[in-house]
């Protein structure tokens, strides 16, 4: 069963779902409404929908922060009949135009950790984005604006984070992560930093930051994550310089020696061959 919705700010709405963390963002307009991430199978959108209904019945555009299965699953049951408007970034959008791949990639991800889930990820109905994103996109949502931007390569190459001005909310997706390590099996490891700069441009020192899973964070949480991916970053970049085997760098590295690894991995992929 999935969670009920919190109002953090004025007219914005958190929900967290219990097994994975992950959190929805509804934003509310004069007679119009946003979604942001839509969770991990149709039975879970379906409770998502009836959460979002005792709300508001304004229509909703859907927003995915980027194409992993616990953010843009359902999307089938929110915004295909009738049709509403789905915004992800461009290479989100491709990757959800292979549906049959990200079945797949799910149910052997949750397999491994959430088996309960697997059947329910296997035999979800995807929706592809309708409206993919380049670098921004500027809505209106009922007469408040709402940026979409995408940062550059993160946590996956195509994250976007939405931008509430008026609430002073960012949601970052799973750029910023509070309930545990971020995850770098997609990511771009030696670029997140860059791309947290960026989030960062859009915050004051007041900001409300909701992450992909966990509670909301204030930028001070931010610029923490930001300071420990640049550190993972620099060591990286000097143990792939100087040969050094990817377990010694993850195993004293930020985020604790698992989550690094993953990380070490990527970005010596990225650095490609060491030289002499």
């Amino acid at each position: 069963m999935t969670g009920r919705f919190v109002e953090v700010v004025d007219r914005v709405h958190v929900l967290t779902e219990p097994v994975l963390d992950v959190n929805v963002t509804l934003v509310v307009g004069d007679g119009a409404a946003l979604v942001v991430d839509t969770l991990s199978t149709a039975a879970q959108a379906a409770d998502l929908a009836a959460a979002i209904r005792s709300i508001t019945t304004a229509p909703c555009t859907v927003v995915n922060t980027h194409h992993h299965f616990d953010h843009c699953f359902g999307n089938a049951v929110l915004a295909a009949d009738p049709p509403r408007p789905v915004y992800a970034h461009e290479r989100a959008a491709a990757a959800l135009r292979d549906p049959d791949r990200l079945r797949r990639e799910a149910y052997a991800e949750v397999l491994a950790g959430w088996p309960e889930l697997a059947p329910a990820v296997a035999g979800t109905a995807l929706l592809a984005p309708t409206h993919p994103v380049g670098t921004e996109a500027r809505l209106d949502v009922g007469g408040r604006r709402v940026l979409l931007r995408h940062p550059g390569p993160g946590h996956t190459d195509g994250d976007l984070v939405v931008h509430v001005p008026d609430a002073d909310v960012l949601v970052a997706g799973d750029l910023v992560e509070q309930s545990g390590p971020p995850a770098f099996e997609d990511a771009y490891p030696l670029r997140w930093p860059e791309a947290l700069t960026d989030v960062l441009r859009l915050t004051t020192p007041a900001t409300v930051v909701i992450p992909g899973h966990g509670t909301p964070v204030d930028v001070a949480f931010v610029r923490e994550q930001r300071r420990q991916l640049a550190e993972l970053a620099g060591r990286i970049r000097a143990g792939h310089s100087d040969g050094v085997p990817p377990e010694r760098i993850a195993a004293d590295a930020p985020f604790g020696p698992r989550a690094a690894l993953v990380a070490v991995h990527r970005g010596y992929a990225e650095l490609g061959p060491a030289t002499a």
